[in-house]
Order: C-alpha cells, then sequence, then structure tokens
C-alpha cells in the first residue's frame, strides 16, 4: 500500500507490470495525459447540463481510477456517473463531488509524477 495519499494504492499496477519499471513509467504517463481531458469533458458536460455525456465520461474514468486505485475518487465518479444517468441530477451534489474528485486527482497527480521520477532513476 502507497503511503504517498490516502487515494493511491499502486499495487495492482506492480502486478500487472509483473517488475516492469517501463511498463509503470508508460501506465503513469498515459494517466497524466488522458486525465485532464476526461475532467475536462466531464466540466463541460456538467456546465451544459448534458447528463448523458457527463454520465458516459464519468463512466470512462472510473476504470482508470481503479487501476490507479484511487479509490476514494472511483466512488465519487461513481456517484457522478449514477446520478447523470438518471437525467435529472442533484446539481449541487454533483457539483461538490466533482469538485472534491479534482481535487484528489491533483492530489495524486503529484504523487505520480513522483513516483515517475523515481521509477525513471531506476532504469
Amino acid at each position: 500500500m502507497s503511503n504517498t495519499s490516502p487515494d493511491l494504492d499502486l499495487s495492482l499496477l506492480h502486478e500487472i507490470a509483473d517488475g516492469s519499471n517501463e511498463f509503470i513509467i508508460e501506465s503513469i504517463d498515459m494517466f497524466l495525459q488522458q486525465t485532464p481531458s476526461s475532467l475536462q469533458d466531464i466540466s463541460n458536460a456538467l456546465e451544459e447540463m448534458d447528463w448523458a455525456t457527463a454520465s458516459s465520461a464519468a463512466h470512462k474514468l472510473k476504470a482508470t481510477l481503479g487501476f490507479f486505485g484511487m479509490l476514494n475518487s472511483q466512488a465519487l465518479i461513481q456517484h457522478i456517473e449514477l446520478s447523470c444517468k438518471t437525467g435529472a441530477p442533484n446539481s449541487a451534489d454533483v457539483s461538490t463531488k466533482f469538485d472534491e474528485v479534482r481535487e484528489l486527482i491533483a492530489a495524486n497527480t503529484i504523487a505520480l509524477l513522483k513516483i515517475k521520477e523515481e521509477t525513471e532513476a531506476k532504469l
């Protein structure tokens, strides 16, 4: 269990990587490239009250968060996905949860950059 963040457990990633530091670095790079645009898609959809798009974008992000053991973020994004899926979510609730997700992911991103740096140093 990683102690860099209460919402980041890379044991699944390490298990899949099977000792490959390259795989870990590539996976972190993928997260760093894709996650900001996923968050932006959700943000745009929420602003436009396009609940179907928000739900679909949240669903896509959910798997990524699970892969990196971001279980708190994953639970929040699932709440957003399911709320938006109803077509008439409580906007204030969804907004609050989305702000929480963004804060957690921002902290996780800093931790992942550090882990990436440390992993690259081993190569």
